[in-house]
Formats: structure tokens, C-alpha cells, sequence
């Protein structure tokens, strides 16, 4: 441990536990920009990496068993975990310290895979959002800026630029949402806009179980668009 610790990690990856989520912050390296995702992110076998943890509220705890030992996430003060994955696979990990009433759905998904493949991950994750691809995503697009979500969530290419909620750039590319709570999938989707706390008790984010149907499916449509 002495002996990893005195080299330089090849990169840094800022980690915050939120009630009941992730956010994900890839640092810049060289001429490589930095991006954010939510829950779900990858990593490459072989690289040392620095993970910089934090909390934005109470204490959480990150555990990604097969990576390392459970390092705790406590509000005021940064924590850091040097792992080295080598084995390419997807690993489940999960807050290990209760947070709240949906503690246990505050997982997250780590695929650690080789460099060609995380290379090509990466180069996709800091580009900005694919265009509406038909007239109902569209729809979908104008509603999820008329309706306040870029208040909390930034697409990057459009007028949405919250920082409360998770970048949603690259939404369709997760195979999750709600952290690992359900498969990316439209009825999944629709089910957790219109009815938020009944699917993840305690998360601020508000149900919009007032939108019409075809409102919903547009912006299901859209956020589906978002690979």
C-alpha cells in the first residue's frame, strides 16, 4: 500500500454521495476534459486510480466490495481510496452506512473493462447531447425545459444547466436509473417521473404525475434519445 501510494494515480475521479445517488465527476487529465455522470461509470483494468470522496449531506459510504474496503463519506471532510481494478467485469457496489429512508436502494454499477473500450467510453461521455431525433422527442425536449427540469439537471448542448439533480447527457447510455433502483427502461421511466417518492422514498426530486400521457411519453421519448 506504501509503494502504491507514493506514484501518481493516472487519473482522479470525484465521487459525492447524495440522498440516494452518486454523482460522478471525472477530473481533467492532460488534454483529456473532465465530465460528470450519475451512478453508473467505468474504469480501466490495469490504471491507478484516485477516488476523491465527499458528501453533500449525511454520511454515506462507499463500498464497491471487488474494488476495496468500505470508505466512509462524511460531510465537511474529503476521504481518498487508491484502487487499481484488474479484472474486467461489472461490479455492484452500495452505501454501507444508513442515510435515510431509501438506503438501501443507493447503489451503483462500476464496469471495469480494458482501454480501447473505456477510451471510447470516456471520449463519448464528454460529448454534448444528441438533437431530438424525431418530432416527438422534440415535443419531449420543449417540455422538459418548459416544465423547470433543467432547473436541476444539465444537459450539456442545451439551455439545461441545474447542478441539484444528475447530468442527464448521456441518460439512455445507463442501464439503470434511480441508482440501480430500476432497469433504463420507457414504462420504468415514465413510472419514476410520474410517481418519484412512491418508486425511491425521500428523494427530492417531485413527481410530475400531473402531466397528461402523451406529455409523458414525449418526454420519455426524448430522455430515451440520449445516448
Amino acid at each position: 500500500m506504501l509503494d502504491v501510494r507514493r506514484g501518481e494515480p493516472d487519473f482522479q475521479v470525484r465521487i459525492v454521495g447524495e440522498q440516494y445517488w452518486w454523482r460522478v465527476q471525472f477530473m481533467p487529465a492532460g488534454d483529456r476534459p473532465g465530465f460528470e455522470t450519475a451512478n453508473e461509470f467505468r474504469l480501466p483494468a490495469g490504471a491507478s486510480v484516485e477516488l476523491i470522496l465527499d458528501s453533500a449531506d449525511v454520511i454515506h459510504s462507499f463500498w464497491v466490495p471487488p474494488l476495496a474496503g468500505k470508505v466512509d463519506m462524511i460531510p465537511g471532510r474529503t476521504n481518498r481510496l487508491l484502487v487499481e481494478p484488474t479484472r474486467p467485469g461489472l461490479y455492484r457496489g452500495q452505501c454501507a452506512e444508513f442515510c435515510g429512508l431509501s438506503h438501501a436502494y443507493m447503489s451503483l454499477l462500476v464496469e471495469i473493462s480494458n482501454d480501447a473500450e473505456f477510451d471510447a467510453w470516456r471520449k463519448h461521455q464528454t460529448a454534448v447531447a444528441a438533437a431530438p431525433a424525431d418530432r416527438q422527442a422534440r415535443r419531449g425536449q420543449q417540455l422538459f425545459l418548459a416544465a423547470g427540469c433543467g432547473g436541476c439537471h444539465t444537459i450539456r448542448g442545451t439551455a439545461a444547466t441545474g447542478t441539484i439533480g444528475p447530468d442527464l447527457t448521456h441518460f439512455a447510455s445507463r442501464g439503470t436509473l434511480g441508482a440501480v433502483r430500476l432497469p433504463n427502461e420507457p414504462d420504468h421511466v415514465a413510472r419514476w417521473i410520474a410517481d418519484t417518492d412512491d418508486v425511491k422514498s425521500g428523494t427530492a426530486m417531485p413527481a410530475f404525475g400531473f402531466l397528461a400521457e402523451a406529455d409523458l411519453d414525449a418526454l420519455v421519448a426524448y430522455l430515451g434519445g440520449l445516448e
